[in-house]
């Protein structure tokens, strides 16, 4: 059955994209270009329209269907793809009308979603969401047993084959559904095993093709896969996060997010979406380049409020800096001090250092925040000048101290250890007090670095 094979790559295709009066329904037409490539279609040719509210039989009006057909012929494409989600009596309409393939655009996110999972839990929420989505469909495979048509040798068993076809793809979904839980289960018991041993967690979200792989992989010294393409994460991928606090820290590179997202796939990834609701803190990446950026910063708001997540402290990182002129790496802050944002380029690595101070306070503080309600911002988050003594066998830390550009002054004292003037957030200090031969005169502390 054709609508169960997978498109081949380089499929020429029609794309249709429909302005509509409401804002809300509207779509982006590059955002449609970029979806199409990256599920492999080779786009030849663009149909745009303007409407009130879709047609029910067409989606679009008799003349512009029309349009599109000719343009199917003219062209010898083999596939048409909306950039709006199509009723399946639409889709079959135009099948019909076309006399090929038609797509909509939840089921093109759907079928990159096919292509980019590798985890078997990945792919088993794939499969569910395909199947939901498929549910609805089922029709259009099956239209040459319909009894409706009638005829000789055209009647019989059409709707049994449909209700034993529904009821398998409902016994498919069940268990799928008892499969995720069990990973849910499993998920949730690494969860509470993080929670037990205090670990913290940073989870990276955003709009797709943000950078936050990039990103990712610059901060944790990870491989994971990079492309410049819609959707080229799809699987969590954990990594320790090394930071100067009391804690481990682990950072989490999720799936992006998108316009309208498909419910069938925010149904079937819960689980995985579930990492960011119970993060410490997300760091939401912007592509700061991109133009109507707010609206997307609008999109990932509501997919994670969707999710639950809508409560989890969050902070801006507007990446991609060294795509625009004259813009620097730096932190906004608030006037209690709290950071709001940060530019970074995860491409040139200008502000990642400012990004690892900002996680650090905001973990700090949070902390602190556990054992006392009142504790302000400035109180816990904010660098100080301190004096270390190291003894003779610390060289190590003193070398670590020296790479990270702590150090501001050294003397050494007549037993031969150092005395080191150092510049850190108070619960650095702490974590590097910790360390055997480290000692804090806290007596000397110089003061608060404004």
């Amino acid at each position: 059955m054709e609508f169960f094979e997978r498109p081949q790559v380089g499929e020429r295709t029609v794309l249709v994209h429909v302005n509509f009066h409401d804002q809300g329904a509207r779509e982006d037409l590059d955002e449609l270009k970029e979806l199409a490539v990256s599920a492999g279609a080779d786009p030849v040719v663009v149909v745009q329209g303007s409407r009130r509210g879709p047609d029910s039989k067409y989606f679009v009006g008799m003349g512009k269907a029309e349009e599109i057909r000719q343009a199917v012929v003219d062209t010898e494409s083999e596939l048409v793809i909306f950039n709006h989600a199509l009723s399946p009596s639409q889709e079959r309409n135009l099948e019909r009308l076309l006399c090929c393939r038609v797509l909509d655009r939840t089921g093109l996110i759907l079928d990159i979603f096919a292509q980019r999972a590798h985890t078997f839990e990945g792919k088993l929420q794939v499969e569910l969401a395909q199947l939901r989505h498929l549910s609805t469909r089922l029709v259009r495979g099956w239209t040459h047993l319909e009894r409706q048509g009638g005829g000789i040798g055209l009647r019989g068993p059409g709707e049994t084959q449909l209700e034993t076809d529904r009821r398998l793809i409902a016994q498919r979904i069940k268990q799928l559904n008892k499969r995720l839980e069990k990973v849910s289960q499993q998920r949730e018991e690494r969860r509470r095993s993080r929670r037990k041993s205090q670990v913290q967690t940073v989870s990276l979200v955003g709009y797709t093709n943000a950078g936050k792989s990039t990103l990712f992989n610059i901060m944790t010294a990870a491989e994971a896969y990079v492309a410049d393409q819609l959707f080229a994460t799809l699987d969590p991928t954990l990594r320790k996060f090394n930071l100067k606090t009391e804690h481990d820290t682990v950072l989490i590179d999720t799936v992006g997010f998108i316009r309208h997202l498909p419910h069938n796939l925010v149904a079937a990834f819960r689980s995985t979406l579930e990492e960011t609701q119970d993060a410490n803190l997300l760091l939401h990446v912007i592509d700061a380049h991109t133009e109507g950026r707010q609206d997307r910063i609008v999109e990932v708001n509501s997919v994670l409020k969707e999710v639950g997540a809508e409560s989890v402290p969050q902070i801006e990182v507007y990446n991609k800096i060294d795509l625009m002129e004259s813009a620097e790496a730096h932190i906004d802050r608030g006037d209690d001090g709290r950071p709001l944002r940060v530019w970074v380029s995860a491409v040139t690595g200008a502000g990642l250092e400012q990004l690892r101070q900002v996680v650090t306070e905001y973990l700090q503080w949070q902390d602190a925040k556990h054992r006392h309600d009142d504790v302000a911002w400035k109180e816990v988050a904010t660098k100080q000048r301190y004096q270390l003594l190291l003894a003779p066998m610390a060289g190590r830390l003193r070398t670590e101290l020296f790479t990270a550009g702590l150090i501001e002054g050294e003397t050494h004292t007549e037993q031969g250890e150092w005395l080191l003037d150092v510049s850190l957030w108070p619960r650095q200090k702490e974590a590097y007090c910790r360390q055997e031969g480290c000692r804090c005169l806290n007596e000397y502390t110089i003061g608060v670095i404004t």
